[in-house]
This record gives C-alpha cells, structure tokens and sequence, in this order.
C-alpha cells in the first residue's frame, strides 16, 4: 500500500512542506535567484506539485513550462525527504527521473537541508510511517 492514501493527502503533506521552506526568507531569496519552475510529477498517488519562479507553490495540474521535471512515486518521495534515499543513488536506481539543466538541479542543494530537517515532523503529523 502506499505511503500516501489520497493525491489529496499527498498534496497536503508535500504542499505543506514546501510552503514551510518558502516562508524561511533566505531560502526563498536563493530559489527566487535561481529563476526555475521545478515540476514534480508524481505517480502514485497521480499528481502533480510545482514550485514556479516565483517561490509560489502549485498542487495539481498548472499551465507552466518547467526548467527542471522531477518524476517519482509517492513513495520514492517520502523516501527521499526522510534521508532514507539518497538523490544520487535514486537517479542511478531510477527511482527518480530528473529533466533539465544539472547544475541548476546541483544549486539547489542548499534547499534539502531544511527540507530533510522539516518532514519528519510534517510526515509524523500526518501520521505517515517513518524509520527509528
């Protein structure tokens, strides 16, 4: 069974979580400099989740071209914002597909780190499984 029951659920976890990362200010100045719209397609739950150039945070189906095209599961997701993944070893496993210019993928590193800080708590609220 999925991680996440609903692409309702979904949205609400993952929306919540980038929603936090865009309230901190310095890493809503950095995404905003780095001037990319960032599209997850997601499966399984279907869905889809994208952070524009505006540092704007979109659940469901949007009419923008994206810089940088994300796609997992559910699942792969969780995964990877628990640190129980890691990008590298998700893109060679093809747990993760990445379209778009690399390093600006490379640039946003900075961003991970609130945001693998921030999902346990938002996972664990939500009443998702988490290891430990």
């Amino acid at each position: 069974m999925a991680v996440f029951e609903s692409t309702e659920k979904m949205y609400e976890v993952l929306g919540s979580l980038f929603n936090l990362l865009m309230q901190d200010k310095d890493l809503y100045e950095k995404y905003i400099e780095s001037n990319i719209i960032i599209k997850f397609t997601i499966n399984d739950p279907e869905g889809f989740i994208w952070l524009t150039n505006e540092g704007k945070v979109i659940c469901g189906p949007a009419d923008l071209r994206p810089t940088i095209e994300m796609t997992l599961s559910g699942d792969s997701c969780h995964k990877f914002w628990l640190k129980e993944v890691s990008l590298p070893v998700a893109l060679a496993k093809g747990l993760i597909k990445a379209k778009g210019p690399m390093p600006k993928v490379l640039k946003l590193l900075p961003v991970l780190k609130p945001a693998y800080e921030n999902y346990p708590a938002i996972a664990k609220k939500h009443n998702l499984p988490i290891a430990g």
